[in-house]
């Protein structure tokens, strides 16, 4: 596989929720995008948009009720062959995950045996897999489980012998990435990581992943409603709204460029962290329900740019700018040549 050649391509991808007898939703409605090697994808939005859905339907961890109906996911794995996501057994999922995919979930208390030592945990992981194609010895897991709190900034004694409820909020998160990496996948996908944690320890998470992809050479998608954050971690922001990806670019791009009013309401609504704090705009109303969307663009009741044909055409994503390696600027707007988001965020490398 070259680096031109996407690590994950996915294909019109529905994920749908039974919402009783012969009754669903769409959360998730036809989405298409290419991850490239080392790249990451910020996915943000409202929360409700779909966000954490298209995760979990990512990597096939939906609850019993969701169901993915059609698209498709091609992963590259680690030994260069094409994976069909969709159509892998279960033991072959099961290996999938973790191996070549893993995720850190939302909430860290949540994702751990209360009753289990850390140390304990993390040797469940490995042993639950294969490492370099044999069962890991008790002392290639002690290794590794140590080299990987290394990693992101803990005392492996200490923290092997603790169990969760002796850690803080910032320790499990990071114990969580630890874990999600100890059988190096090429794919990380983080669920809003930094969520319920002071700034300073958002802060430090935010320098442990930039320094973990930098060293391990992953790749990442990265669901926050943070913007900020977006813009630290990502090389490519995917705004979503009511289940769709409305807009997909570069950083740079999107921060400054903006093209569909969705994306610049949001990003003309973060405070600027210098100078006068002037009035920001707001976006009226609420997102539609899933269950009983408009005709139409789902946006159009809370634009102000919305006219007559807005209530008759669903836009597709329109192509901006090309841009190499799924690089490239999108709109899903009508009007997308009027759009302009009236700043970048102040601070944001972009």
């Amino acid at each position: 596989m070259t680096e031109k050649t996407p690590i994950l391509s996915v294909q019109d991808l529905v994920v749908r929720y039974s919402t009783g007898s012969h009754t669903h939703v769409d959360a998730v409605r036809g989405v298409t995008f290419d991850l490239y090697p080392g790249q990451s994808l910020a996915l943000v939005g409202e929360s409700g948009c779909g966000k954490t859905t298209l995760g979990l339907g990512l990597l096939r961890l939906l609850p019993r009720m969701g169901s993915v109906p059609s698209g498709s996911m091609q992963y590259v794995g680690k030994n260069g062959k094409k994976i069909d996501v969709l159509k892998l057994s279960h033991g072959a999922l099961r290996r999938w995950r973790w191996e070549e995919a893993a995720i850190v979930f939302q909430g860290a208390m949540n994702s751990f045996n209360p009753v289990m030592r850390i140390g304990d945990q993390m040797a469940d992981t490995m042993r639950s897999h294969l490492v370099g194609g044999v069962k890991p010895s008790k002392s290639v897991i002690a290794e590794k489980s140590a080299e990987m709190l290394r990693a992101v900034r803990l005392e492996p004694k200490q923290v092997l012998s603790s169990y969760p409820h002796e850690l803080s909020g910032g320790m499990r998160q990071r114990v969580l990435i630890a874990i999600s990496l100890l059988l190096d996948p090429r794919l990380l996908i983080l669920d809003e990581p930094t969520t319920a944690l002071d700034i300073l320890t958002q802060r430090a998470i935010v320098d442990v992943l930039a320094e973990l992809r930098e060293r391990l050479g992953f790749t990442m998608i990265f669901i926050t409603h943070d913007l900020a954050l977006a813009a630290e971690l990502a090389d490519r922001v995917a705004t979503m709204y009511a289940g769709r990806i409305i807009e997909t670019g570069s950083v740079r791009d999107i921060f400054s460029n903006a093209r569909h009013p969705y994306t610049a309401g949001l990003i003309n609504a973060v405070p600027p962290v210098t100078g006068e704090l002037p009035t920001l705009a707001s976006i009226p109303g609420s997102p539609p329900s899933l269950a009983s969307l408009p005709a139409g663009c789902a946006f159009r009741d809370r634009c102000r740019f919305a006219e007559e044909q807005c209530a008759k055409t669903d836009p597709v994503l329109d192509l901006i700018e090309q841009r190499p390696e799924g690089m490239q600027h999108s709109a899903a707007c009508l009007r997308w040549q009027e759009v302009h988001s009236k700043r970048e965020v102040v601070g944001a490398d972009v």
